[in-house]
């Protein structure tokens, strides 16, 4: 006569049937890991709750934060800007002639992420908006280093359809390439649509104190350059 077994339940008899692999190990219940991981998202959470904050931020918080705990983030802040200070070698749009390419761009690589645009013979929309873009993100990201050619002065032939492009190197090799603004935010692409592209690429950390939210102020600029983008649309139709 066959006795039913329910493997789930927890019996001595079960206990045996499991250690000679008669039935499977009970599945394990997964609340108390569940639990664990909230409870170290939390603490993860609760440690981090300072990452975007500025030095100015920093000074604010005195009365909530541990004065140790906060002089530690202070002097974490202070290490990060000092290095990044250090490693601003470029600040500045790189235009390049064909013949210096290889130095460069193809052998600067090796030290730093470079970012080639190449833009349009006639300025189309999209170019004139990249062009702006490169000017404020190379101010901005001292240790990248962006470069500017017309495409048909660094490709013979190259189509204008095609501009601008650009092309992401590092460590000698091609890592990415964007055939216009298309994958971005086509004219309306601004400053944080690239940002989250070096983000994306490695070439930034998301924890940078670069990436600073921006100002009611830098918002206001933002819908000025949609005007502007929207005249551009205007010239270009």
């Amino acid at each position: 006569m066959e006795v039913e077994v329910n493997p789930n339940e927890d019996t001595e008899w079960n206990d045996i049937l499991r250690q000679h692999g008669v039935i499977p190990e009970k599945p394990k219940d997964p609340e108390p890991l569940i639990q664990e991981a909230l409870i170290e998202a939390e603490r993860k959470a609760y440690a981090n709750r300072l990452e975007d904050k500025d030095l100015d931020e920093l000074d604010a918080l005195e009365d909530e934060e541990d004065e140790e705990f906060l002089q530690q983030y202070r002097q974490k802040r202070v290490a990060e800007l000092s290095t990044l200070q250090q490693t601003s070698l470029f600040n500045q749009v790189y235009p390049l002639q064909k013949v210096d390419y290889a130095r460069e761009v193809t052998e600067a690589s090796n030290s730093a992420f470079v970012l080639v645009n190449l833009t349009s013979q006639g300025g189309n929309v999209e170019s004139r908006v990249l062009t702006e873009l490169w000017r404020q993100l190379a101010a901005k990201f001292g240790d990248i280093k962006f470069c500017e050619i017309r495409a048909d002065m660094c490709i013979e032939g190259y189509p204008e359809r095609n501009t601008p492009t650009i092309l992401v190197y590092k460590d000698t090799e091609i890592k990415r390439q964007l055939v216009t603004l298309r994958e971005l935010n086509g004219p309306r692409t601004k400053v944080e649509d690239l940002e989250r592209l070096l983000i994306d690429l490695g070439a930034l950390k998301e924890s940078d104190v670069r990436l600073k939210k921006r100002s009611d102020s830098d918002d206001d600029r933002g819908k000025d350059d949609e005007l502007n983008v929207e005249d551009y649309d205007d010239d270009w139709d």
